[in-house]
């Protein structure tokens, strides 16, 4: 079966093989293990804003990855990654049933989108920037990786 958007003129056809294709997760490399991983390799983000602060949640792509995000992606790790754009003091919020971590930013947002004259006075880049992170994990914590 093919697909065409609606309204477009001379567009090429795409194949529904290309739309329906399942996700597929990058397992991380075996020589990553026990130095350093990214985030994006075990997990996926969104972020937003919520005032002045930036929420931003962070779910592992399965369920034997959350203990990485829980024991690793600290509150702490997160302030000093985003020192110098975030003035106040990270909040951390777990969620095993979601295998997730949910982090409250506050006061990086230059007072929050209807007065920022921040380029993203939403937060929504939060998410990406935080999925850059380089975590250190010992040999064992990737065992299951």
């Amino acid at each position: 079966m093919k697909w065409q958007r609606r309204g477009d003129k001379g567009t090429k056809l795409l194949d529904s093989a290309l739309i329906s294709a399942p996700k597929t997760y990058i397992t991380p490399p075996s020589y990553i293990c026990g130095m350093k991983i990214r985030l994006s390799q075990i997990a996926h983000a969104r972020s937003g804003d919520k005032g002045d602060a930036a929420n931003c949640g962070v779910i592992a792509f399965k369920e034997e990855w959350y203990p990485i995000l829980r024991d690793h992606l600290t509150a702490e790790r997160v302030q000093e990654y985003f020192a110098g754009m975030c003035h106040g003091t990270v909040e951390r919020y777990e969620m095993p049933n979601l295998w997730a971590v949910n982090f409250l930013l506050p006061n990086i947002l230059g007072g929050g989108g209807t007065v920022s004259l921040k380029l993203d006075a939403q937060g929504k880049t939060v998410a990406s920037a935080m999925l850059l992170m380089v975590l250190d994990v010992p040999d064992d914590a990737l065992a299951s990786v």
